[in-house]
């Protein structure tokens, strides 16, 4: 019994080697095989790797001339005088097209069919159209914004119905940048402004100033309104060529509601907005004159009834 179990174990011993040595005589020649087709075909690779790097190095010339391009008709704008908007979107629009331009060129330069490219680049765009439409919306809606010009750079917009609101910094083709007023970053589809009513708060050099102040009833009306007027009067940020009016808004309440009106420029509106509501606040309290708050009166009737007479 132990001859035949010896007799089996080197029987194992020798299907595993044959198996082992099969296993690598198979990898060694896949690895010949490999080593062949390279030496085969050396021709063919170094001539691929030399396109390679020809076209990455024609790339990179090809993006110094689109950042040279680019600069001279920056420059050429800011001769012009042109909208900053205007010159934003045309950059963005010329970089695009410039280096889509560039790949074309590298592809039929270095072997590629130009109908081939052609015929790729018209079914991507069918392809690109079908799946971007909201982009394509957006790149209407930057023609329409410079050419309507609703709001330029630097203007404060808000569009109301999405809750947005800021300063424009940047109109692309596709999107436009704001700044807010803690300084955050929106970036907006340009299809939203174009679908949206938006307010252009300082498209002009003036704003009118706007506020409602309560008195009591029991206080000076027409010292409130004097106090007021003199303030407006002396106020630097007030347009004095401009009408100043002081009245008699509404009879609430509790409060005798005294409006004003006055124009102010556009950059010194929130500035003057707030200093003048402190100085109502100030001067009011010094004149005795009280604002009043809401509040409520309850009457308490006696309860139970009077002694009957006996």
């Amino acid at each position: 019994m132990l001859l035949a179990a010896a007799n089996t174990t080197d029987e194992s011993v020798t299907d595993i080697l044959d198996s082992a040595t099969e296993v690598t005589a198979e990898a060694t020649k896949e690895v010949n095989g490999f080593f062949q087709f390279i030496e085969d075909n050396i021709p063919n690779i170094v001539s691929f790797g030399i396109k390679v790097g020809l076209a990455l190095v024609f790339f990179f010339i090809g993006g110094k001339v689109i950042k040279w391009i680019r600069k001279i008709v920056r420059r050429s704008f800011e001769r012009t005088g042109a909208d900053t908007g205007v010159m934003q979107f045309v950059d963005s629009m010329l970089k695009f097209g410039l280096y889509a331009l560039l790949v074309f060129m590298i592809a039929t330069n270095f072997g590629v069919e130009s109908s081939s490219v052609a015929a790729l680049i018209a079914s991507a765009g069918v392809a690109v159209g079908l799946a971007l439409q909201g982009s394509l919306s957006n790149f209407a809606g930057g023609i329409l914004i410079l050419l309507l010009k609703p709001f330029a750079v630097g203007d404060y917009i808000m569009v109301t119905q999405e809750g947005i609101e800021g300063t424009v910094k940047e109109i692309q083709i596709f999107y436009t940048k704001m700044a807010t007023v803690d300084n955050q970053t929106v970036v907006v589809p340009n299809s939203i402004l174009t679908s949206n009513s938006l307010t252009n708060v300082t498209a002009r050099p003036e704003r009118k100033l706007d506020l409602k102040v309560g008195i009591s009833y029991d206080a000076d009306l027409k010292e409130a309104k004097r106090l007021i007027e003199e303030m407006l009067r002396s106020d630097l940020s007030v347009i004095q060529d401009e009408e100043i009016v002081v009245f008699v808004s509404d009879l609430a309440d509790s409060a005798v509601i005294i409006g004003l009106r006055a124009w102010v420029k556009t950059e010194e509106y929130w500035a003057a907005r707030w200093r003048i509501l402190e100085q109502i606040k100030t001067e009011f309290d010094k004149a005795g004159i009280e604002i009043p708050y809401n509040q409520l009166t309850v009457h308490l009737s006696g309860e139970g009834n009077s002694p009957k007479p006996d």
